[in-house]
């Protein structure tokens, strides 16, 4: 009895850290609306324009990095190597994506990518193919120093990582906040000071000390207590984490506060 009580306790344990297993909720059948809101939560739209079409990101004396066109990689790649690249960071010749966070991917159920995918093909083709970045010597400077990789890397780094583990019955929270949030605070959830020069991002355990009415407004409007408006969070708050229901926020409250309780 002991036998099968363990391998069944091993099976669900696995079955949790299984991508599959766990998944954005689908707040509609249609796949476009769903891969929709999780590209709006994963910050797609943010990055590479509401046309999907890339943007450029120049910093005078760091590097001038444009964001893929999607609508024309939807065109040049089918799904798997669309997949490929999302969840490795690098093209299907090897060349390497920048500022691209794959890492926080490479664990996305296959119903979210599927989804993810579906809505990039719905955009119609805008515009070309953008340039390969240019690194200025500030850039140059932090890649030698090891300090600033390439999206593949970071792959290799992180991409088997996890955030801290609070049980089985915060599986869904722990795998919403991985896509999410552990881009600015980490995989640890630690936060940190991402690069030289950058504000200092906070541990997200300090969520332990919010109730749940002032953790979901944050998660709307980006104002915490005492009517504090935040700048990094509030834009990733009103731009991105607004569409999570109201459920997924108290899932993820909880989660934080488990972790707190856990690992302070």
């Amino acid at each position: 009895m002991r036998f099968w009580t363990g391998l069944f306790l091993a099976l669900l344990l696995a079955s949790c850290d299984r991508p599959d297993a766990l998944g954005f909720a689908a707040q509609s059948p249609d796949p476009v609306k769903h891969g929709e809101r999780v590209s709006r939560l994963l910050g797609c739209s943010g990055c590479h324009g509401a046309d999907l079409a890339g943007k450029e990101w120049s910093e005078p004396e760091f590097a001038t990095v444009w964001t893929a066109n999607l609508t024309v990689a939807a065109v040049e790649f089918d799904d798997a190597q669309l997949k490929a690249m999302i969840v490795g960071g690098k093209k299907p010749d090897g060349t390497p994506l920048w500022d691209m966070p794959s890492h926080l991917f490479t664990r996305l159920s296959d119903a979210d990518m599927a989804a993810v995918i579906a809505f990039i093909r719905s955009k119609p083709r805008t515009g070309a193919a953008h340039p390969a970045p240019v690194f200025g010597p500030a850039a140059k400077k932090e890649m030698a120093e090891g300090l600033y990789v390439s999206s593949a890397v970071l792959v290799d780094r992180h991409g088997k990582a996890w955030p801290p583990d609070a049980g089985p019955e915060h599986a869904l929270a722990r795998y919403m906040v991985r896509a999410t949030c552990a881009e600015c605070h980490e995989m640890n959830l630690r936060g940190g000071t991402p690069y030289p020069g950058a504000d200092p991002r906070p541990d997200l355990r300090i969520a332990a000390s919010y109730d749940l009415k002032d953790f979901q407004r944050l998660l709307h409007t980006g104002i915490a207590p005492g009517e504090r408006k935040l700048g990094l969070m509030g834009e990733m708050a009103r731009g991105r984490y607004a569409v999570f229901s109201d459920a997924e926020m108290a899932a993820i409250h909880a989660y934080l506060k488990a972790v707190a309780e856990r690992d302070p």
